[in-house]
């Protein structure tokens, strides 16, 4: 322990950098990633035009959410996110768990976006969508990241600023096409719901989460920002807003262009190629390659500093926390998780992978929004030791009660596959646990 002290207090800092438009550029590249490019098509078949409530709903559920995580982030300014919010409010064994899901979460994801880039990079370059092309592409896809983001955090910052730009502005003129498309008149037969049932609807829910999901990587980076205590509610709202409106104006885009969109396994192009020719589905597939690319650029920022901030705790090992004596980042967590990414990019597949990301994300999304009131009652009772929330959320009790509400009934919809990864993964944080204060408890007994 002593040791571990000692190298703490002699290390490199991480360098304060990040900016508000930043940490909205982390949240966009967060939420916006493979999903409005894959899921409009199967949200059309199930619901027909009922799946722009669908959207609305969730994006209501995800504000609610994001509302407390808003207010839970603005009193801390280190790094961790979701992990340092319920160590601090539940204690460390919840906090290792959130840890541990976070991580499993992010690396799945990431996997699922890799394979993702492979199958658009095929569009162009057919050799991608073979065993070793998909091998090469996967490789270069992480590989410069990961450099990027080793090299500074602000070069990575301005990769995921850029991205973020980038992809957003072709989606927002594929939406208004859209509009302009329904209004000229040339709206196809709307199609006819599939299972309008409860059923089909909390399964929908279930997948929606997913596609906002992701917003809770960009306050992992907090102990890099500039102000982050002020920055982070606002991000986190903006993000929302603008991402809720480009998935609504992609739905109603496929809606109104594609006569069996669940048919298609690339939506949107298929939808751009109606209205545009083979330019639009062109410039569709371009957007979804650097939508990808963007939300790995993100995640390779962000993610690695969660690990850091567990190593630090130690609730990760060791290493995890070193930081480039040069280039002053956590270069050993970005290395690793770049490699973890890299290996389950090519053995993970995109529609079994959805869910049980989603179903991962809700029970820390559910921890932190619990978190309000626990934080609220200790401020009253003058107990805590946190600094004052710079963002309170409105009836912000309510909302997390809400929140969990909304989170159990929708994780309640895993099935045995979800429910034995889950098990793994909190069955390792467990062992991880024990072994790791075991080993504190021995050195003490040595006098270390």
């Amino acid at each position: 322990m002593l040791e571990a002290a000692r190298e703490m207090s002699t290390r490199p800092e991480l360098v304060r950098s990040l900016g508000r438009w930043s940490l909205a550029g982390l949240v966009l590249n967060g939420i916006i990633g493979s999903s409005v490019f894959f899921l409009p098509g199967p949200l059309a078949d199930r619901l027909g035009w009922m799946s722009l409530a669908a959207w609305a709903i969730a994006a209501g559920c995800c504000a609610a959410m994001i509302l407390c995580f808003a207010e839970v982030a603005s009193r801390f300014s280190g790094a961790g996110g979701a992990y340092l919010f319920t160590r601090t409010a539940f204690g460390a064994f919840t906090g290792l768990q959130v840890g541990w899901l976070s991580y499993f979460v992010r690396a799945i994801t990431a996997a699922v976006q890799a394979n993702l880039f492979s199958t658009y990079l095929a569009e162009f370059f057919p050799w991608a969508g073979t065993r070793l092309g998909g091998i090469a592409a996967t490789t270069l896809f992480i590989g410069v990241l990961a450099g990027a983001n080793i090299r500074s955090v602000v070069s990575g910052a301005r990769l995921s600023n850029g991205f973020a730009l980038v992809k957003i502005t072709p989606l927002l003129v594929f939406g208004i096409l859209g509009l302009m498309w329904v209004a000229a008149g040339k709206a196809v037969p709307a199609p006819l719901p599939s299972d309008p049932s409860l059923s089909g609807w909390l399964g929908v829910l279930l997948l929606l989460m997913f596609a906002y999901g992701g917003f809770e990587s960009a306050v992992i980076p907090l102990g890099e920002a500039t102000n982050p205590r002020r920055d982070a509610p606002i991000a986190l709202l903006g993000g929302l807003g603008l991402a809720a409106l480009v998935y609504i104006l992609a739905q109603i885009t496929v809606l109104a262009t594609l006569t069996e969109p669940a048919a298609s396994t690339r939506p949107l192009a298929d939808s751009a190629r109606a209205m545009l020719g083979n330019t639009g589905a062109t410039i569709v597939t371009l957007a979804a390659l650097i939508s990808v690319y963007g939300w790995l650029a993100s995640n390779l920022l962000t993610v690695p500093r969660l690990s850091m901030a567990m190593a630090e705790q130690g609730d990760f090992p060791a290493f995890f926390a070193r930081v480039h004596p040069a280039y002053r980042t956590p270069h050993l967590s970005i290395l690793f998780f770049a490699a973890i990414s890299w290996t389950l990019a090519n053995q993970a597949g995109l529609l079994q992978n959805l869910s049980l990301a989603a179903v991962s994300r809700l029970f820390t999304y559910g921890l932190v929004c619990a978190a309000v009131p626990v934080l609220r009652r200790r401020d009253r009772l003058g107990t805590g030791e946190l600094s004052p929330a710079l963002f309170r959320a409105p009836w912000g009790n309510v909302l997390a009660v809400f929140s969990v509400l909304v989170s159990i009934t929708l994780a309640s919809r895993m099935n045995l596959r979800e429910a034995v990864s889950l098990g793994i993964t909190v069955g390792l944080a467990t062992m991880y646990w024990f072994f790791a204060r075991r080993k504190h408890g021995n050195r003490r007994e040595h006098g270390e």
